[in-house]
């Protein structure tokens, strides 16, 4: 009997197979290939979860919680980097993994639904050594979990109507240290900026540390324009520093109140002071696309 139920859905596969056989030939890459597989198996049933079923190079399995699957894909990740016979001319092989929760139909020990196709394009999302996961994931996750996810793109997925936002799982030990959440010492004063952007004001500080900026719908400031990409930048604040990362094709543009002016593409800064931001062109005192910036103590 078919039934309903929420589940996190997690597919994980091996980056670039076919390669290795073609360089190791089929009996070393098929043991490579079957021993991420058992990495992949054992850190899901470690997890509470399921292997539903494996798929040449691939698992697909699901989990009762987000939190439960990605315990699991960072376990994944970091027992296949590590793993001494997962080794070529001295690089590990890597895998990359896709997550999603919501609803799915639980049928005869397989799961069917828009949620295991959207967890599916989010591991064709992925990059070698990713973990790429959703805003519905994100939104079921405790507390420590979210401080280790970073928004890093937005993506159009087929059958839904409007782009969902990629978030990054920052599964490494120095990527996660970084991510996390300052403690501010007593009588020291913390960073914030104040970000206005037509008639909204948006103040990022430790309570709301990241602030998403481009064209897309779901990002914190959209910002309408031609050469302003979907996810265009982002502003967070890191070790008791602002940073503006900018992660779009065309760039963004910086004017400090001193005349100081900066151009970003694919890359960050701290910023001080106060300014204007723009994003794909220079930023004008009278334009309606110019964001600008004041940087404040706490």
């Amino acid at each position: 009997m078919p039934r309903d139920i929420e589940l996190a859905i997690l597919f994980a596969d091996v980056v670039g197979s076919t390669r290795l056989f073609e360089l190791l030939g089929d009996l070393r890459a098929r043991d490579m290939v079957a021993t991420c597989i058992e990495i992949m198996r054992g850190a899901t049933e470690k997890n509470s979860g399921s292997v539903i079923k494996t798929m040449g190079d691939e698992v697909m399995s699901t989990f009762p919680t987000a939190a439960e699957a990605l315990n699991a894909a960072c376990q994944m990740q970091r027992q296949i980097t590590a793993h001494s016979q997962l080794k070529i001319d001295g690089h590990a092989v890597a895998i990359r993994i896709g997550c999603h929760f919501g609803p799915v139909v639980l049928e005869s020990r397989d799961v069917f639904g828009s949620t295991v196709h959207t967890a599916n394009r989010m591991t064709s999302q992925a990059k070698s050594g990713q973990i790429v996961t959703t805003a519905a994931t994100v939104a079921q996750l405790p507390p420590e979990w979210r401080a280790v996810v970073r928004q890093i793109d937005v993506a159009a997925i087929k059958g839904q109507g409007s782009e969902v936002a990629l978030y990054e799982v920052m599964w490494q030990p120095d990527e996660a240290t970084s991510m996390l959440p300052q403690i501010p010492l007593e009588g020291r004063k913390t960073a914030r900026l104040r970000l206005q952007f037509q008639d909204q004001v948006v103040v990022v500080d430790d309570g709301r540390p990241n602030v998403v900026m481009g064209r897309a719908e779901d990002n914190d400031l959209v910002v309408k324009g031609n050469l302003i990409s979907r996810l265009h930048a982002r502003i967070e604040i890191s070790r008791n520093k602002v940073l503006l990362v900018d992660q779009s094709t065309n760039g963004t543009f910086i004017c400090l109140a001193g005349g100081e002016e900066a151009f970003l593409r694919r890359d960050s800064m701290q910023i001080k002071g106060e300014g204007m931001i723009g994003l794909g062109r220079a930023p004008e005192a009278d334009s309606p696309l110019t964001i600008r910036f004041r940087c404040e103590e706490g």
